[in-house]
């Protein structure tokens, strides 16, 4: 852990202050005690008067307490920043920890840290996110955890039973991709189940609106290349709590696809491509046909209006016309199902990888559309449109 240096007005570093080695061990002693959930050692980093007020976010005893069931195996705290005026500082902070075995990598999340010293040693009075950076689960609230066979369920505000219904569909969606995709993954899943809508958009760092009717996002790297921690299925509970069994089910085992696809899925890949397939395997073995599971293109096509081209990645911004977000996932399925149709179910794998070799998106899925499948981008969209017309209107 590296505590950045002062600089004086000039721009040049100044003397080091022996302030910053006593904030590195008081959070160095704070992170342990946190690890280790040892509650004498981590009040011994807190001021007394760092309670926080009912509005704010949680921080000290009432963050500790509420990760007492969060299964850490490791939280440490990376300096990046120590502003200090007299018996006040405040510190820049990267919170990194990892998930007892479902991490590989640890997790970054920004902290701000307020501290004032008193009879010759510093404490924290206030540890919250950083300003733009995402709130944790536990700022919310205390954390409940469901373990499932393959999954791991965070909750705040959710009874038990809610979170064991959530690990149940996620036990099923692990396998389901496995069959699907291939068990070169590492076959978990975590799911986090915040409050409300709200408390979703707070994970991500995002407005409310922007994910209203969305029923969960996956966080991650994009192109992990195995070297990216786990990605965390965040679920918007109130528009996911308006879907049946069957709805919630594909849900889950579409999140958990992008899971699985994480390390083969780079900015070459086109959504159309990341989220059609996620879908593909979501409705996978259903039974139910095109026109079921694609209503708005389905009505498009019945009016004679036919796609021109496959769908852009704009098309997939979330707060955007909730018609042209169906249409855009509901063609990229379409791609997805009529590759398997066609070529079958080891060929789009092998194309879904393909593409994401690449590390830029031009010439990407056209060369992957060469070498998988033997066609060219023109071929390949007048014989989706040709199959949109067969299974839809």
């Amino acid at each position: 852990m590296l505590l950045a240096a002062l600089v004086g007005c000039g721009g040049q570093p100044s003397a080091p202050d022996s302030a910053q080695s006593a904030v590195r061990r008081l959070l160095e002693h704070r992170a342990t005690a946190v690890l280790h959930r040892d509650l004498s050692g981590f009040l011994t980093t807190e001021a007394p008067t760092g309670q926080p007020q009912a509005d704010e976010l949680a921080t000290g005893r009432e963050e500790f307490d509420n990760l007492a069931e969060v299964p850490l195996a490791a939280w440490a705290y990376r300096v990046t920043g120590f502003h200090r005026s007299g018996d006040r500082a405040t510190v820049d902070a990267d919170l990194r920890y990892r998930l007892t075995g479902y991490d590989r990598a640890p997790i970054t999340a920004g902290r701000t840290l307020t501290l004032v010293r008193s009879a010759g040693r510093w404490y924290v009075t206030s540890d919250e996110p950083a300003k733009k950076s995402a709130v944790q689960l536990w700022d919310q609230g205390a954390v409940e955890v469901v373990r499932g066979a393959h999954s791991l369920v965070l909750g705040v505000g959710r009874t038990d039973a809610e979170l064991k219904r959530y690990a149940s569909l996620a036990d099923r969606a692990v396998p389901a991709v496995s069959e699907a995709w291939g068990t070169d993954w590492a076959r978990k899943v975590v799911v986090v189940v915040p409050e409300s809508l709200a408390g979703m958009a707070g994970l991500l760092g995002a407005q409310a609106s922007a994910y209203r009717g969305i029923a969960a996002v996956t966080t991650g790297e994009v192109g992990g290349a195995g070297k990216a921690p786990a990605d965390r299925v965040v679920v918007n509970p109130e528009a996911y709590g308006v879907l049946g069994d069957f709805g919630r089910q594909v849900v889950l085992t579409h999140e958990t696809t992008h899971v699985a696809t994480r390390t083969h899925t780079t900015p070459a890949t086109p959504l159309w491509l990341s989220e059609g397939y996620a879908d593909w395997v979501g409705y996978r073995g259903s039974g139910r046909g095109a026109a079921q599971i694609a209503p708005e293109l389905d009505t498009a096509m019945s009016q004679g209006d036919v796609p021109a081209a496959l769908p852009a990645d704009g098309d997939f911004a979330f707060g955007s016309d909730a018609g042209k977000l169906a249409r855009a996932y509901e063609g990229g399925w379409m791609a997805c199902r009529m590759i398997a149709d066609h070529w079958g179910e080891v060929r789009l794998d092998e194309f879904y990888r393909a593409v994401g070799e690449h590390d830029t998106r031009p010439g990407a899925v056209a060369a992957a559309l060469k070498s998988v499948l033997d066609t060219t981008p023109a071929a390949f969209t007048a014989r989706w449109q040709a199959y949109l017309r067969a299974q839809l209107g």
